[in-house]
């Protein structure tokens, strides 16, 4: 090896809380979890190489207990980022779970209309983009591909990076799509407050009728552990802002959470009661509006 060459190796990100606790919080039936990730044996599911980081399995069944501990009948299942671009284990899991489990992928570049079409019966019910800054291995915006989301009747989603949705909203509502889902609260850092540009930005966003915010991963925004108060008044202002285009996801098995705690799932869920007070706003948020954004199960067999 050359002098001062190395080789990056993915690290192992923690394992979730093996108890989740049943919340205090009332769950209305048919409730969703709208983010979570798995992760299948990595001898059978490699990952991808340029992934930072590998998980233990993080399996479908385990997910399954999580979900009815906390209540919850369906979670929407995001193709990891530690596969790129390989959905094939997320496929795998829907032909196994078609009642439990629908799916987003991370595209590649270019899919025939005819492997959409394949991939909606499986239960695929969206696509998702990153920002340039979070991941070079990630899909960025593809217009072409967001154009055929549309046609086929998936949302798109978008993770940013801390406050670049500022430099991304034009070109996001450039796109012909009339469901555009801003993942993890849109990344806005929380620490910045209200009237930060972000911030501002994502509910003019959301004032066009085609913007849906994720109150998921409230982790991602806010430094330190539960129960990330500093997100409370940004989700409150969301919530009263839009209603009727919030969903929560628990953001399942919490990668990347290195040298920090690690939450347990009832808790986390029990947050949602901070959020947001009105029992009529978390069956919306619970309920309504995951129907509306990701529709029926599959065909059973599909």
């Amino acid at each position: 090896m050359p002098n001062g060459a190395y080789i990056s190796m993915p690290y192992l990100t923690p394992p979730p809380d093996s108890s989740p606790k049943k919340p205090a919080t009332i769950v209305p039936p048919g409730g969703w979890d709208c983010q979570i990730h798995l992760f299948g044996p990595a001898e059978h599911y490699p990952f991808d190489p340029d992934s930072p980081y590998v998980s233990a399995p993080a399996l479908p069944e385990t997910a399954i207990r999580m979900l009815d501990t906390l209540g919850l009948a369906r979670a929407v299942v995001v193709s990891g980022g530690g596969y790129g671009r390989d959905y094939s284990y997320l496929l795998d899991v829907l032909k196994r779970h078609p009642q439990r489990f629908v799916g987003v992928i991370l595209p590649p570049d270019t899919l025939p209309d005819e492997e959409l079409a394949r991939l909606d019966t499986l239960g695929v019910r969206g696509i998702r983009f990153v920002s340039a800054r979070r991941a070079s291995n990630l899909p960025q915006i593809l217009p072409d591909m967001a154009a055929q989301a549309e046609n086929i009747g998936w949302p798109i989603h978008f993770y940013p990076h801390g406050e670049d949705i500022v430099e991304y909203s034009d070109r996001l509502l450039s796109l012909p799509n009339r469901k555009i889902v801003l993942d993890h609260f849109g990344s806005v850092p929380t620490a910045k407050g209200l009237d930060q540009p972000a911030m501002k930005t994502i509910l003019k966003m959301l004032d066009t009728g085609r913007v849906w915010i994720k109150l998921s991963g409230p982790m991602r925004c806010a430094a330190g552990n539960m129960p990330y108060a500093a997100v409370t008044p940004f989700a409150r202002a969301l919530i009263r802002h839009a209603p009727d285009r919030m969903v929560w996801g628990s953001d399942w098995p919490h990668v990347n959470m290195v040298d920090r705690e690690m939450p347990n799932d009832g808790d986390l869920f029990d947050l949602i009661s901070e959020w947001a007070s009105d029992e009529h706003d978390r069956a919306r948020i619970l309920v309504t509006n995951p129907g509306q954004l990701y529709g029926a199960a599959p065909r059973s067999g599909a």
